[in-house]
């Protein structure tokens, strides 16, 4: 193969070792927040197996971390690919620099035997004094400086060569071991997933044998659900209509100013009042606008309403976990989180509403422009109707049920009066 292609192929090889150093610092980040999660997953299903409140609790947390589980093997085994690869291009290397060293103590070899045989201070004088001319004789001088400097040269070539092949030796010692570290990690994961499996096939016999009470529960769920759903749907129209009289009463006052009008503030107020609004819709004031625009722009980086936790139950119409043919509606997504978490803003906004869906369920509703984030199922709330919150902002504790021992936030995402999946706004931590 010719030299510069040779050389053009090691680049490439270079590079594509950057590259997939930087993968693998990557998917080891991932790979500790996942065990990160598997752990907080381990705490939450000790808890409740604690309490043995409810089978089916169990199961939704069992069911995540076997999802982890998975999602942490499949890591790994990336890993342990780019692993091979790198050792691949190291031991390519190795065999390159072995080849390069070869040639270059041969010829170095030679040239010190030609070296010996012309050691003579005097032959070298010689060789000099006996050139037909003075600029032949420059001209050999330069030579054997040449010479003499070449050899210098290729003796230190030789050093460093000799060098970077200890150092990728010692490197390639150093993935094989990591190597088949990663692959006794991997086999005792898959170990301990089928494991994992087996008790969670035990567990959902076990809950079918309770499958009409189980069902009759989803039902009545869902029935609360739907009221609570009409209930949030009157309050967001209610604040709908409300910012859009502020809106209008805002333009009014305007131009009641610009014209020079006689008429009162209160008068102004009491014409705005007896037009009709929509309620469906928000008038956007440019900074209304402008919230709005900056909301939509970090779609899919917004931080959870909570700290910690996974979604047990996903948006929309979707099949029971357990029995296919019960389908359940879900209005937002619900977040299983620790016992004694709070509800956290999403994103900067004011505090639209305060709802009090029951006794025990309490909600807060936040505008963003003419976007509302809900946060439902709190025990405690802190903060007022009109304040500006800012993200991440605390918002209340999130209600731990005393029946089934499940601590659930309940995350709404509507643009004006549109549902939408909010999993798709959040980010994937």
């Amino acid at each position: 193969m010719p030299k510069f292609l040779l050389n053009l192929l090691f680049m490439c090889m270079t590079s594509m070792m950057w590259s997939q150093s930087s993968q693998q610092e990557k998917l080891e980040q991932r790979k500790v927040e996942i065990q990160r999660e598997i752990r907080e997953n381990e705490k939450m299903l000790k808890n409740v197996k604690s309490k043995e409140k409810s089978a089916m609790n169990v199961f939704l947390i069992q069911k995540n971390k076997i999802k982890l589980k998975e999602t942490l093997i499949n890591t790994t085994e990336k890993q342990t690919k780019l692993l091979a690869n790198d050792m691949y291009i190291n031991q390519m290397k190795i065999n390159k620099l072995n080849k390069e060293l070869l040639v270059l103590k041969e010829d170095y070899a030679k040239m010190i035997v030609k070296s010996y045989k012309s050691r003579s201070e005097q032959s070298r004088a010689m060789f000099i004094l006996s050139a037909e001319n003075f600029l032949q004789a420059y001209k050999r001088a330069q030579y054997l400086k040449q010479y003499t400097s070449f050899r210098k040269n290729q003796g230190e070539e030789i050093k460093t060569k000799s060098t970077q092949l200890v150092n990728y030796n010692d490197k390639l010692k150093l993935q094989k071991v990591a190597k088949q570290k990663l692959l006794v990690e991997n086999k005792k994961e898959k170990e301990t997933l089928v494991k994992e499996k087996q008790e969670q096939e035990k567990l959902v016999n076990s809950i079918k044998k309770d499958k009409n009470r189980i069902v009759s529960d989803i039902r009545k769920k869902q029935r609360e659900s739907k009221t609570i759903d009409k209930q949030i749907d009157r309050l967001i129209r209610e604040a709908i209509a409300e910012a859009n009289r502020k809106a209008a009463l805002e333009k009014a006052k305007a131009r009641a100013l610009a014209s020079k009008s006689n008429a009162s503030p209160k008068e102004v107020a009491a014409a705005v009042a007896k037009e009709p609004v929509s309620s469906s819709r928000i008038e956007l004031t440019p900074e209304d606008k402008l919230i709005a625009d900056n909301f939509k722009a970090n779609r899919g980086s917004l931080p959870w309403p909570v700290e910690k936790g996974f979604i047990s139950l996903g948006y929309g119409d979707q099949a029971h976990p357990i029995y296919n043919t019960l389908v359940i509606h879900n209005s937002g997504v619900e977040i299983t989180t620790n016992e004694g978490a709070n509800a956290r803003a999403v994103f900067g906004g004011e505090v639209a509403s305060i709802m009090v869906l029951s006794p025990v369920n309490k909600a807060v509703m936040i505008q963003h422009g003419d976007y509302f984030t809900i946060y439902q199922n709190l025990s405690s709330v802190s903060v007022n109707k009109g304040d500006k919150i800012s993200i991440k902002q605390s918002l209340g504790r999130v209600r731990t049920n005393g029946d089934t021992g499940k601590t659930v936030i309940k995350f709404l995402l509507l643009q004006n009066t549109t549902y939408t999946n909010p999993q798709s706004w959040l980010s994937n931590k």
